[in-house]
C-alpha cells in the first residue's frame, strides 16, 4: 500500500534498486510454495533446502546445511522423547567484515505432507492463495532478491551478513536455537522476514514472550470402590496445577491450560497424567519470575497430593521489548518505507518469532520484513503479488543504509555489555 513519498532516494539507489526483478521472485515463491514443506515433512523439508541452496548460491560466500540440535518432547505415557528436525540453510558473506548484520527466515510451514492446502489459485488480480506464499516463502524470496540487489552497491564490500533459513520455526524453533543464538553474536543489526501484521504493510514491534510446558504426575492406582483411600489421583494432581496456573493469569501474563492426558477406566484411580500448558507472558520479569515460581507450586502439589512431578520445557521465545537499539532500527526502516511510499508504522503483538530469540541476544532487530497478505496458518492464506518486489526494495535500501554506517555508535555497539 502506498503512501507520499518523503525522502529522496539517490542515484545509487535507485540504482541497485532498478535490478530488482519481481517476475523472478514470483516465480520462486510459486516454485517453493509447491513443495509441502511441513515441519515434520523431512522429505520436503530436504527437497526445499536443496532449491534454497541453489538460489543462495547466486551471492558470494559459503553456503551450507546446519545439522538440528537435539531437541525431545513427553508422549502421552509421560516418556521422553526425541523429534526429527530438517536441516537449517546458512549463507555466510563476508565474514571479516567490521559490519555485519543477521537476516533470517523459516522454510517450514504448519501444512503437513497430507494437508489438504496443497496449491495456488488466484483470488483476484494480484492475490494469491496458497501454502506458505506469505509465512514465509515469499519472505524468503525477498531475502534472495534484496540482497542480489545489494551486491550490486559499490557499499556491498562494507557490510557483511549471515542468512539463516530454518526448517522449525513453526514449532518454536527449538533445534536452531542455538544456531541463531551463534549467528547473531557481534552483529549490528537483524532481519526476520515473517509476513507484515496487516495487509497494508504495517509491522510488529514489541511482542510478548512464549513458553510452552508438559508437567508428568506420577500417583499410586487403586480401586476406586474398594480401596480409594490407597490410591493417589494423578489427574485430581494435574487439575490442581491448572486451577493454580489460572488463578496466577493476569493481563501481563496469558496462561492456557491446553490438555490434560491419563486415566483409565471409572473404577481405577489413576495413577498417571500429563499437562500442556503455554504462558506468554509480556516482559523478561514475568517471565523469570514466573520460571521461578513453578517449581515451588509443583513441590506443594507433590506433598499435598502424594505424587511424583517431572518438568518438561520452558521460555522458547523470551519477550521482546522495543530498546533505544530497536527503536533506532525501526526509525531506519521507518524512513525508507516513506523514501517508497510504503506504510511506516508498527503494532505491538502477542505472537512470537525467531526475532524474540535474537532480540534476547541483545542485537536490534525488525521481525516483519517479508511480505504483504493474510490468513496465514490456514488454507485461506494470501499473498500480496506487489508486496514481494516492496519489501525487497526496502530491505535493500536498509541494508544500504546499515552498510553506510548509519546505526555505527557506541550504542549500538555489539560488543557492549549487556
Amino acid at each position: 500500500m502506498k503512501r507520499e513519498d518523503t525522502s529522496p532516494i539517490g542515484a545509487e539507489q535507485a540504482a541497485m534498486l532498478e535490478r530488482i526483478d519481481p517476475a523472478r521472485m514470483l516465480e520462486r515463491c510459486c516454485n517453493w510454495s509447491a513443495i509441502n514443506s511441513g515441519t515434520g515433512n523431512l522429505e520436503g523439508l530436504a527437497r526445499q533446502a536443496a532449491l534454497l541452496a541453489e538460489c543462495f548460491a547466486q551471492l558470494p560466500g559459503e553456503v551450507r546445511l546446519e545439522d538440528p540440535a537435539p531437541v525431545s518432547a513427553i508422549d502421552a505415557a509421560g516418556r521422553e522423547v526425541a523429534l526429527e528436525r530438517g536441516q537449517h540453510l546458512v549463507l555466510s558473506v563476508r565474514p571479516e567484515a567490521q559490519r555485519r548484520v543477521l537476516l533470517t527466515g523459516h522454510m517450514d510451514t504448519v501444512f503437513t505432507a497430507d494437508h489438504p492446502f496443497q496449491s495456488i489459485r488466484e483470488l483476484e488480480p494480484g492475490v494469491l492463495n496458497g501454502p506458505g506464499l506469505a509465512d514465509m516463502k515469499g519472505g524468503i524470496a525477498v531475502i534472495a532478491e534484496a540482497l542480489m540487489a545489494f551486491e550490486s552497491s559499490p557499499l556491498a564490500s562494507m557490510l557483511g551478513y549471515d542468512v539463516m533459513i530454518n526448517a522449525d520455526e513453526e514449532v518454536g524453533s527449538q533445534s536452531s536455537a542455538p544456531l541463531i543464538e551463534r549467528l547473531a553474536a557481534g552483529k549490528l543489526a537483524a532481519l526476520t522476514y515473517e509476513p507484515a501484521t496487516m495487509p497494508d504493510g504495517t509491522m510488529a514491534g514489541a511482542r510478548g514472550g512464549s513458553g510452552n510446558y508438559s508437567v508428568t504426575f506420577t500417583g499410586r492406582s487403586a480401586h476406586a470402590g474398594r480401596n480409594p483411600q490407597d490410591g493417589r489421583n494423578a489427574v485430581v494432581a494435574a487439575s490442581d496445577l491448572v486451577l493454580r496456573l489460572k488463578a496466577m493469569q493476569r493481563d501481563d501474563l496469558p496462561i492456557n491450560p491446553a490438555k490434560i492426558e491419563g486415566g483409565s477406566a471409572n473404577n481405577v484411580v489413576p495413577d498417571h497424567a500429563v499437562l500442556r500448558f503455554n504462558i506468554r507472558p509480556r516482559s523478561r520479569e514475568i517471565a523469570a519470575e514466573f520460571e521461578a515460581l513453578l517449581p515451588q507450586m509443583l513441590a506443594e502439589i507433590a506433598a499435598q497430593h502424594e505424587v511424583g512431578t517431572h518438568l518438561h520445557g520452558g521460555i522458547s521465545r523470551p519477550p521482546k521489548p522495543i530498546d533505544p537499539k530497536a527503536a533506532r532500527l525501526f526509525a531506519l526502516v521507518d524512513e525508507m518505507s516513506r523514501a517508497l511510499g510504503l506504510v511506516a508504522a508498527r503494532r505491538d503483538t502477542g505472537g512470537v518469532c525467531d526475532g524474540n530469540n535474537i532480540a534476547a541476544c541483545g542485537v536490534p532487530v525488525v521481525d516483519t520484513m517479508g511480505v504483504r497478505g493474510g490468513s496465514i496458518h490456514s488454507p485461506d492464506e494470501y499473498l500480496v503479488v506487489e508486496s514481494l518486489a516492496e519489501r525487497a526494495r526496502l530491505s535493500a535500501l536498509v541494508l544500504h543504509r546499515l552498510a553506510s554506517g548509519d546505526l555505527d555508535g557506541a550504542d549500538l555497539d555489539p560488543s557492549e555489555d549487556r
